[in-house]
């Protein structure tokens, strides 16, 4: 076997006492942060719960108007209203609609 060339590390132990747990004040603000986190994404999730339900109902809101485009195009031929003033605006009639060959 070869001889080593630098000599062997000596082991350097270590005899000061490790800390077995934080200090009051560290476990208090790690605690004060985690109840943060935990608080914000119940919010989150409250938030989400209302966006949830603002969705559906609009779709429901779509809905009734589409209904509603349906019966004024049945009713008038079209469903181009002015909503401020209730006038229809027709589209415009270029002659060929009654033509016959």
């Amino acid at each position: 076997m070869a001889k080593r060339k630098t000599p062997k590390a000596e082991k350097v132990v270590d005899l000061t006492p490790k800390a077995e747990k934080v200090t009051d004040e560290q476990i208090k603000k790690i605690q004060g942060i985690v109840d943060r986190i935990n608080r914000t994404q119940m919010d989150i999730g409250q938030l989400e719960s209302r966006k949830h339900q603002a969705l559906h109902y609009m779709a429901g809101v779509n809905d009734e108007l589409s209904l509603m485009q349906n019966e004024l195009n049945e009713q008038y031929g079209t469903f181009d209203i002015d909503i401020q003033t209730g006038k229809i605006n027709y589209p415009p009639d270029n002659g060929e609609t009654d033509k016959k060959d």
